[in-house]
């Protein structure tokens, strides 16, 4: 069975997306670098990235139709990790450095700033429905996505490689729900979820050059730094925290199942135990890692 099937695409009418190819190269390459510069971890979060969205991406594209749970499932998981992840090893990062540099306050600032520059961007970026860039808007906005994401990891890792690979294979989880349900939409529109390996690429393209960069030893840049990168992704995992109210993803599929509102009253039980789960899931594997 060949990749066009496994991504949904008629071979007689959709044409592979050079672009999604592309980014698939850059990644190999780019390898070599990671391994030579032996940002090892970074490249691990990189390809985990790959693989769990392009899986999402090909399950989304292949599936005959969309699951409300599994969808709730897939982002309260995802969510929950993120949450206590960035709450467990990157605000306390911040606030460490601050100490050392004299003002704790720097890592909130960078919290905060996280915070507003992740809303900011996620407001802003839907304006490019109504701009013409020549790729699809699911695509385009998850790869701007991506590329972000991946600058902050690599810096993060980049400044400080004794982060364990917990750290970012949680941030990265819902990669794969996120592929899965950028697909779906794809299908329905008729358009084909190979570009999608792009934005699956993207957290490499962008993780490893930034690893190999390192940010110069200033205790007061990097406390801002990594509570950055903290509200950032706690932005992002909040905002893919399993809405269950009307107009949501969530409520548009489940509007084409019947009894589309019970339904969605049942599945709000469903995203607070998946998101409980998520959370839970990654401080019981740190009380396992810990020496």
């Amino acid at each position: 069975m060949s990749i066009n099937s496994h991504f949904g695409i008629n071979n007689e009418v959709r044409r592979p997306s050079l672009v999604g190819i592309g980014g698939v190269v850059a990644l190999v390459g780019l390898s070599a670098l990671a391994v030579t510069a032996e940002v090892g971890k970074v490249l691990v979060i990189a390809w985990v990235a790959f693989a769990a969205m392009a899986v999402g991406a090909a399950l989304g594209a292949r599936a005959d139709t969309t699951s409300p749970y599994r969808l709730v499932w897939g982002y309260g998981l995802a969510s929950g990790a993120m949450v206590a992840s960035a709450s467990m090893f990157l605000v306390p990062q911040a606030i460490t450095i601050g100490v050392a540099a004299g003002a704790p306050q720097l890592g909130g600032i960078g919290v905060a700033l996280g915070l507003v520059v992740g809303y900011s961007a996620h407001v802003l970026g839907h304006r490019l429905t109504h701009v013409d860039i020549g790729m699809d808007t699911t695509t385009a906005q998850i790869s701007a996505h991506a590329l972000s994401a991946g600058v902050i990891i690599g810096l993060v890792y980049g400044s400080m490689p004794t982060l364990g690979l917990l750290l970012g294979l949680a941030i990265v989880s819902h990669k794969g729900p996120a592929g899965y349900a950028a697909a779906r939409r794809l299908h329905r529109d008729d358009r084909s979820a190979l570009a999608l390996l792009f934005p699956a690429a993207g957290v490499g393209l962008t993780a490893i050059p930034s690893a190999v960069v390192a940010l110069p030893d200033v205790p007061g840049l990097n406390a801002v730094v990594f509570g950055f990168a903290a509200g950032i992704f706690l932005h992002v995992a909040m905002d893919f925290l399993p809405h269950c109210e009307a107009g949501s993803e969530i409520d548009q599929v489940c509007s084409l199942h019947e009894e589309s509102h019970d339904l969605l009253d049942r599945l709000r039980t469903h995203a607070v135990g998946s998101t409980l789960v998520g959370g839970a899931a990654v401080v019981v594997a740190w009380f396992a890692l810990v020496p």
